[in-house]
């Protein structure tokens, strides 16, 4: 049976279920749910606990004799059973129906999945899963760049944390697409803040406490027009041990919020009106910024950048030549507003 994210701490007042599945794509999200059912499981008296991870070499008679074997250590106990790849194979497929047709009395099975494609939530074991009469399964949603202010106002003030609009537009712009991050990011306020009150300057203090050079900080560097700055903290973040992929990330969403925002002016809207219509809107703070960034290019060029983007993507993943790091230095100085004469590599 399927069951919602927002029904799961009311359900584990009650009676466990002998199968818990928790599947998505947002690893904060399902590692809070594992917990949640972890934590129910152990005030029962779930004693003992087996991990496996199901990849392409597992044995899935593991999972047979664990199911079929008495518990050593306590009366009763929780199997974890992860699969990484949400795809079983066929051994693996007839290993799970096997064991939920008849769950083997006091265990607890909790299964780990990414999510489950439309194919995928067709097949028989996958079907047993979500519908079994023992299982309840979780699907989990990540959080929707119009959703993730509220989603961190929320965390906030579960932490006792009492925040300004700006400061929460602000941990939503720096954390957007990594909820862990942003749990991470809410922890450390908790220790800065002053009488629980949290506004901009507090979460700009803490983002630079974080570290020596930050990618965000290259970002607003590159959009304010200094080159030289934006290259000295590329080196500082290579030699850190950042790698490109995290660079090029924030990169390309800049990127892409500055084309829209480039096709939205020129077709008549007032920048304003496009800052506050951007997912999530743009706080004001950074809205400067991105005018004068905004000034140096038409719409056009902020596409061709993006296409320069999925290039250095491209030799990232050994797909096309050069290096991904001359790569982001050229790009970065483009950004920047430098005029460069040279061809990108490849």
């Amino acid at each position: 049976m399927k069951l919602s994210p927002a029904q799961l701490n009311r359900h584990l007042q009650g009676d466990l279920a002998p199968v818990y599945v928790v599947s998505g794509d947002e690893p904060l999200l399902c590692q809070e749910a594992c917990d949640a059912i972890r934590g129910a499981a152990r005030a029962r008296g779930f004693g003992e606990r087996q991990v496996f991870n199901a990849d392409a070499s597992f044995d899935w008679g593991q999972l047979h004799e664990a199911g079929a074997s008495l518990s050593l250590f306590a009366e009763q106990r929780l199997l974890e059973l992860r699969i990484p790849s949400g795809k079983p194979g066929d051994k693996g497929a007839a290993a799970l129906l096997e064991y939920l047709a008849r769950p083997p009395e006091d265990t607890l099975l909790l299964v780990s999945l990414p999510k489950l494609d439309g194919s995928t939530q067709k097949t028989k074991w996958a079907k047993a899963l979500i519908d079994g009469p023992g299982s309840q399964f979780l699907q989990i949603w990540p959080v929707e760049a119009a959703q993730l202010p509220q989603w961190v106002r929320q965390r906030l003030a579960q932490a006792g944390l009492v925040a300004t609009p700006d400061a929460v537009e602000l941990i939503a712009a720096r954390v957007e697409g990594n909820l862990l991050a942003a749990a991470q990011e809410i922890e450390k306020l908790k220790l800065l803040a002053r009488d629980n009150q949290v506004d901009g300057d507090t979460v700009q203090a803490s983002v630079a406490d974080s570290a020596r050079f930050d990618v965000f900080g290259l970002i607003d560097a590159a959009l304010n027009g200094e080159a030289a700055h934006t290259l000295r903290i590329l080196e500082g973040l290579r030699g850190e041990g950042v790698e490109p992929p995290v660079i090029l990330w924030a990169l390309a969403r800049e990127l892409r919020l500055l084309g829209g925002l480039a096709q939205q002016f020129a077709q008549g809207t007032p920048l304003d009106k496009a800052f506050a219509a951007a997912r999530p809107p743009v706080w004001d703070k950074r809205r400067p910024l991105l005018s004068r960034a905004l000034q140096r290019h038409p719409a056009s060029r902020w596409n061709a950048l993006l296409r320069d983007a999925q290039h250095i993507d491209a030799q990232i993943k050994g797909q096309a030549p050069g290096t991904p790091w001359t790569g982001l230095a050229r790009l970065c100085l483009l950004l920047s507003g430098q005029r460069l004469t040279l061809p990108a590599e490849g």
